[in-house]
């Protein structure tokens, strides 16, 4: 990448932060937009400029880039349960909205937005059971849940930007990042961070697609400098059933591995109740009705084409299950 400073937003969070790293690792100019209520943690040691602004704000925008020649639009509102669900719509579709017009008007060279594979409809028996690709878009009515649908929109009106206005960008996909700086967590480190302390004794049958962060991280950079501008790439790892991910979380930390699976179908009244506690105490539960739904579908991937076209590559899942363990014990989340 040539010379210039390069604007990273969320920074404080799980994957801008990686992002914002492995961009001063490579000698960028990082500067990193963050909102003044963010927690901190992932900011100890910021290599670059931090600007405190919020990405739904255009004149925080306008001042966050001055002067900049590359965009990285991590910042998310990335809530897979919220008291009033379509609050999650309108912050993803608002921030991106306003994150892209203030790049073109900055003149911006070079746009990586950072999307998710809650865009992609996962694989079924129509596709022959295949893990979804690129090729396989959901509309919003597709899209289960309030953050899947509000990472759809999003991602649909980058699109439409790129082809009626000359949006300069490139979509990543990531699907299921796990590793250090965690420090939410996110829904999936909740369940490393339960699993390894020994409360989740039983599992449902699902599957997801595991990728260390940091290799999620260093695809962003391969887009910024080999992807074509409006296409979209899956950036994963490597497809696991939950239960698998559990014996694995329990290998690490010297557990017995989970043996009884459950159906999904006695959880849903248990689901709501702790939706019902939530809207009381204003705190996330840790299972929704939406992520019952979600675990419903094998989430599975195929990253063939960032390997082909970016040079993208992942390390295997159980490395970064250990990363993320690691960190988890430092941070004191697991005993």
């Amino acid at each position: 990448m040539d010379a210039g400073i390069v604007l990273v937003t969320g920074v404080s969070g799980f994957v801008g932060s990686a992002v914002a790293r492995r961009l001063a690792a490579s000698g960028a100019t990082v500067r990193g937009l963050v909102r003044a209520s963010s927690a901190r943690t992932n900011l100890d040691g910021f290599p670059g400029e931090l600007v405190e602004g919020d990405a739904r704000d255009p004149a925080a925008m306008a001042r966050a880039l001055k002067g900049v020649r590359y965009l990285y639009h991590v910042a998310a509102d990335y809530r897979i349960w919220a008291p009033d669900p379509e609050d999650i719509v309108r912050n993803n579709r608002l921030s991106t909205q306003t994150v892209m017009e203030a790049a073109l008007a900055a003149r911006v060279e070079r746009i990586v937005y950072t999307s998710s594979v809650a865009t992609l409809r996962p694989g079924d028996s129509a596709s022959g059971g295949r893990p979804a690709d690129e090729t396989r878009p959901a509309t919003p009515e597709q899209a289960v849940g309030a953050y899947k649908r509000s990472k759809v929109v999003a991602e649909r009106l980058v699109e439409e930007m790129v082809l009626q206005r000359g949006l300069p960008a490139v979509i990543v996909n990531p699907s299921t990042p796990i590793g250090p700086r965690d420090a939410r967590p996110t829904p999936t480190g909740r369940i490393i961070v339960e699993a390894a302390s020994g409360r989740m004794p039983a599992f449902v049958e699902s599957g997801l697609n595991l990728v260390h962060v940091d290799d999620v991280a260093d695809g962003h950079l391969a887009a910024m400098a080999r992807g074509q501008t409006g296409e979209r790439y899956i950036l994963g790892g490597q497809d696991v059933s939950l239960r698998e991910m559990l014996t694995v979380v329990a290998e690490l930390v010297g557990r017995k591995a989970p043996t009884i699976r459950i159906p999904t179908a006695p959880l849903f009244p248990l689901a709501w109740v702790n939706e019902q506690i939530a809207r009381v105490t204003g705190k996330e539960p840790f299972l929704t009705l939406d992520s019952l739904r979600m675990a419903a579908h094998d989430m599975y991937y195929s990253s063939a084409r960032a390997e082909a076209e970016l040079g993208y590559r992942a390390r295997p899942y159980r490395e970064a299950l250990g990363d993320a363990i690691a960190w988890f014990r430092q941070a004191g989340m697991i005993a």
